[in-house]
């Protein structure tokens, strides 16, 4: 590398700004200069003696000289004052990242002025806070959903055990039914802790790839369905095939999920009808899954939450509240779509989409 240009490299962009600037206007102006210079020189000699011509010329060089220096060190001004005008919104962007914190996420530029390249820079820089502060803000409620379900199963277990343990005179059967009740609040502890650890896998995207029928994995979230006779529950392939491209273990977990969310959130003499389907769409294969429920109306408000972590149907629904969560976290992982629609006859209609294997 030129060791000048390396030099001109290290140099703050306001310096080289100005130095392009200044170079540019003196390089324009000595071209002026020269030009002129050489239609005077021509002049006076058809016109003078040498002996005349050559002080005057001697005069005018050095006066060109003088003018070349003095535009040279204007152009120098002048493209300092220009390149700290230009740069003066990235100070303010740089002034408020470093102003950026946990805490100080509302911080915003809101540069006015026109629509150029450091205006496009500024709202990129907002629309990014925008974001970050969102996240945040899912991340903190987030945080804190997880620590009152995590919190209230192990509150429930501790009374338990510590009621019973006050009872001097507690029978065998007490014991037991206590023992029992443990037993479930660490079953739905251990529900919870399968869900987080799979809404975290998802979110870090899909390690492995294989071939997986969608029509297989409903049979086998249906089978494996809470058991609930007044329920009719019923598989329907529109195609011989759903196959999808992922992890199976994953895109099982969204077939459960959607068929136990199904079931969960029924009325008596309810339904749950579960279709599968492939196609090509976009110059690739897809394959779909959907599930579909009678069951008490959804307000269409409550449509976006309830895919939310922690958020149930109901005040009082049962569940860890990340069956919606964890579907949508998989889907997203493989880059497949989700569609949740509340018909106004009730219950839920939840289709996913997901990439077929390549060919």
């Amino acid at each position: 590398m030129d060791p000048v240009r390396g030099r001109l490299r290290r140099l703050p962009l306001r310096a080289r700004l100005t130095a392009l600037y200044a170079a540019l206007f003196a390089a324009s102006t000595l071209v002026v200069l020269v030009v002129a210079y050489g239609l005077l020189g021509d002049h006076l000699r058809r016109t003078l003696p040498d002996a005349l011509a050559d002080p005057i010329l001697d005069r005018v060089a050095l006066q060109l000289g003088l003018v070349l220096a003095g535009t040279t060190l204007l152009a120098v001004a002048l493209g300092w004052v220009a390149a700290s005008r230009a740069l003066r919104p990235i100070g303010a962007v740089t002034a408020t990242a470093r102003r950026v914190s946990d805490d100080r996420l509302d911080e915003r530029l809101a540069l006015d002025g026109p629509h150029d390249e450091v205006r496009e820079l500024a709202d990129t820089f907002d629309a990014m806070l925008d974001r970050l502060s969102a996240s945040l803000q899912a991340q903190r409620r987030f945080v804190a959903n997880a620590s009152h379900e995590l919190r209230t199963p192990l509150t429930a277990i501790r009374t338990e055990v510590d009621v019973t343990l006050a009872d001097p005179d507690a029978t065998t059967d007490e014991l037991r039914a206590m023992g029992e009740r443990v037993l479930a609040g660490t079953d739905e502890l251990d529900d919870l802790l399968e869900g987080l650890l799979v809404l975290a896998r998802s979110r870090r995207g899909v390690d492995r790839h294989e071939d997986i029928d969608l029509t297989l994995a409903a049979r086998e979230a249906v089978a494996a369905a809470p058991a609930c006779p007044s329920l009719e529950l019923s598989v329907h392939p529109r195609t011989p095939t759903a196959r999808a491209w992922g992890d199976g273990t994953m895109l099982g977990r969204v077939a459960v999920n959607l068929v136990d969310n199904a079931v969960r959130y029924n009325q008596d003499g309810g339904w749950v009808r579960v279709e599968t389907a492939e196609g090509e769409r976009d110059g690739r294969r897809w394959a779909t899954l959907r599930v579909a429920n009678s069951g008490p109306l959804v307000p269409a408000e409550d449509v976006d939450r309830i895919v939310e972590p922690f958020e149930r149907l109901g005040r009082h629904g049962t569940g860890s509240g990340l069956g919606l969560s964890i579907v949508r976290a998989v889907v997203d992982a493989h880059g497949g779509r989700t569609r949740i629609e509340a018909p106004e006859s009730g219950g839920l209609d939840v289709t996913v989409s997901l990439p077929g294997p390549l060919r």
